[in-house]
């Protein structure tokens, strides 16, 4: 598992043109996942009322037709990569290990259903955050597009023939900075983190309705 703590690869990573349509079906194009709200079920945060990521193991969940929808991905050729933002240890909930625990949990509860993600890179900076190290304003944390041309510099992706998919406008934001198409999936759990501001190439309502919907674009490309 990979932090997005090294900005040693962002050089080599370049948002790609149109033309890499044709990238992604040999190969070569990816989906960026959002984790939380896409992936797994969020959980309601005793603070804010709202629901939020996971902090304990025990409370991960995948949602319902995830695990199915990941692997029609990956069949279909797709490098598949989770880039999610981590506050909660800049902001002193959690320890960093907390939180790898729990972002393990996701992979290997995909991993038991028989998907794998390729690599992951985590944002756990916070501008507002309290604890040193972890604070303050970063490259990586969504909606800037870091964590993105972090992959696809490291794996040799076609941005241009790649997919951001997640539930919040940062994630349509990253999106759009790296050059990807984009994808927002309207979970119910997440709308307070949506607010109309950016507008994504599709919308959908789950991450198999995504699929179905990324796998028909791909398809118009043949």
């Amino acid at each position: 598992m990979e932090t997005s703590a090294s900005r040693s690869r962002l050089a080599r990573a370049t948002a790609a043109s149109a033309t890499g349509r044709s990238a992604a079906l040999s190969g070569h194009g990816a989906v960026l996942l959002d984790r939380d709200g896409t992936l797994n079920a969020l959980v309601l945060d005793p603070v804010s009322g709202e629901p939020e990521s996971p902090l304990r193991v025990e409370d991960v969940r995948l949602l319902a037709g995830a695990p199915a929808a990941v692997g029609r991905l990956v069949r279909a050729g797709f490098v598949l990569a989770c880039v999610s933002n981590q506050p909660a240890a800049a902001k002193g909930l959690v320890t960093v290990q907390e939180l790898l625990a729990v972002h393990q949990r996701v992979l290997d509860l995909l991993a038991a259903a028989g998907v794998a993600l390729r690599t992951s890179r985590l944002c756990l900076h916070h501008p507002l955050g309290i604890v040193p190290g972890l604070s303050g304003w970063c490259t990586c944390r969504k909606p800037a597009p870091g964590m993105l041309l972090d992959v696809a510099g490291a794996l040799g992706i076609e941005l241009g023939a790649s997919w951001m998919v997640g539930d919040t406008d940062a994630d349509v934001a990253a999106g759009r900075a790296a050059g990807c198409r984009t994808m927002l999936i309207e979970h119910e759990g997440s709308k307070h983190k949506r607010l109309n501001r950016m507008q994504p190439d599709f919308r959908a309502a789950d991450l198999e309705h995504a699929v179905d919907l990324i796998l028909g674009e791909r398809l118009e490309t043949i």
